[in-house]
């Protein structure tokens, strides 16, 4: 009776141990997916107007997901390649004999022979007879001629840069002491407003805002400096631009796309340390830029089919002597003029070009860092 008692013992034991192990089995897998739902229902629920491919993109590069996100998109693009040689469409056409009307000048175009009103200029907003801002269209080279890249100029002099910090790039908005989003006191004397550059952690190098260093500053980085004044300059890290008490905001990207008025000889090549790995720099896709000219305006381009060599073609015809990527994909690109800038009410905003998002963006939170443009 003994030993039966011990062995019924020892078959209860292992009873217990069996279920406690079903139990974990499957209670830690439950627990991790109830732990990966909250986390991406976070995302998907967030302020803004991000759309939903865009927060499922970001969950997925803060969740060291980045390479799975990355071979989504070369994959993507290899499906669906930009469209080779063809006409512009009759909105684009539109587009560009809008652009003929009272152009001031006229950008070297890349295309020839350039079609009735491509490369010119028109003054969209003005102080007196001054342009403030000019935009212009321009094909982005000899392959993908049924697409149309935009270009704005805004004068340097007149004109007063401002960053704002996204509630989740780079976050920290009360160390920052700035807004993810514009309203009341932000919308007097708006002009523009256009995207940052790559997640922070994919630029290669630093942010750094209102004497807080967010993420070092690497030197030799394309970087984005405003300074106390309001006047935006752009040059390599440590040398064409160093630290001092004037610098309010430096926003690092990738490497110079065109110093002292050179392209950088390797922006065909995929050269890591210089044009990242999220999307291939050969791959024809939506970008943005931005450079200063010799006299110290501010040129922003974007459009899409870009490489990042045809991106730094348009920089360079439209004058700049210095530039650098900004962001890309038609998710986080924009750029846009306002008029009648007073109140939220009152504001009317123009799109450069007809990328996905909507033109009052900054006016909810940003979930990325952007820039504002304002008269000094």
């Amino acid at each position: 009776m003994k030993w039966l008692k011990e062995r019924l013992a020892v078959i209860k034991a292992r009873i217990l141990s069996t279920s406690r192990l079903k139990r974990t089995l499957i209670g830690v897998p439950s627990l991790f997916l109830i732990v990966v739902l909250w986390s991406i229902s976070t995302a998907l629920l967030a302020p803004g107007t991000d759309p939903l491919s865009a927060r499922l993109a970001e969950w997925g590069r803060n969740h060291y997901l980045g390479f799975v996100v990355t071979a989504l998109e070369n994959a993507q693009y290899d499906i669906n390649k930009p469209k080779v040689g063809g006409s512009l469409d009759s909105s684009a056409s539109a587009t560009l004999a809008q652009s003929a009307v009272q152009y001031a000048k006229k950008v070297p175009t890349l295309v020839t022979p350039a079609l009735p009103g491509e490369g010119d200029l028109k003054t969209v907003l003005a102080k007196g007879k001054v342009p403030l801002i000019q935009v212009g269209y321009l094909r982005p080279d000899k392959q993908h001629t049924s697409y149309l890249a935009g270009i704005a100029i805004m004068n340097g002099a007149l004109l007063r840069f401002e960053q704002h910090p996204g509630f989740s790039e780079p976050g920290h908005l009360k160390e920052l002491g700035s807004s993810d989003v514009l309203n009341s006191q932000s919308l007097q004397g708006l002009v523009a407003t256009f995207n940052s550059a790559f997640k922070v952690k994919d630029s290669l190098g630093g942010y750094y805002q209102n004497g807080v260093m967010v993420k070092p500053l690497v030197t030799g980085k394309a970087s984005l400096v405003i300074y106390s004044d309001g006047h935006l300059d752009i040059g390599s890290w440590g040398s064409e631009e160093t630290m001092n008490q004037n610098v309010t905001s430096v926003r690092q990207n990738l490497s110079l796309l065109i110093d002292n008025g050179v392209e950088a000889p390797d922006l065909n090549k995929s050269v890591l340390a210089k044009w990242g790995w999220t999307v291939k720099n050969a791959h024809f896709v939506w970008r943005s830029g931005i450079g200063v000219d010799a006299s110290g305006n501010v040129i922003y381009v974007a459009g899409n089919s870009l490489s990042v060599q045809s991106l730094a073609d348009l920089l360079k015809s439209a004058g700049a002597v210095r530039a650098m990527e900004l962001d890309i994909n038609a998710e986080w690109i924009s750029y846009m003029w306002y008029k009648n800038s007073h109140t939220r009410s009152t504001l009317v905003p123009f799109k450069l070009v007809t990328f996905d998002r909507p033109a009052n963006r900054y006016l909810s939170p940003s979930s990325r860092d952007f820039f504002a443009v304002y008269l000094k």
